[in-house]
């Protein structure tokens, strides 16, 4: 099994984790949203995988290219 590490894409705050670990995901379904100047931004799977860990929390703010969650595929 390949990992593939997410990184967040933006500055901002996490407001809602859409897929959680465990979770089985297609390709460009959204793992989690970023609230960044006032736009949600979706961190999405780049392929097909399960989650196997979310690195953030709902709530926690996070910064540019910080690894937020794992994919395997």
């Amino acid at each position: 099994m390949a990992q593939h590490k997410l990184q967040c894409e933006v500055a901002g705050r996490i407001i809602r984790i859409e897929a959680p670990a465990g979770a089985r995901v297609a390709a460009d379904d959204p793992i989690l949203i970023v609230e960044s100047m006032k736009m949600e931004i979706p961190l999405v799977a780049p392929v097909a995988g399960t989650v196997s860990g979310i690195h953030v929390a709902e709530g926690d703010e996070v910064s540019e290219g910080q690894h937020a969650a794992t994919l395997e595929t």
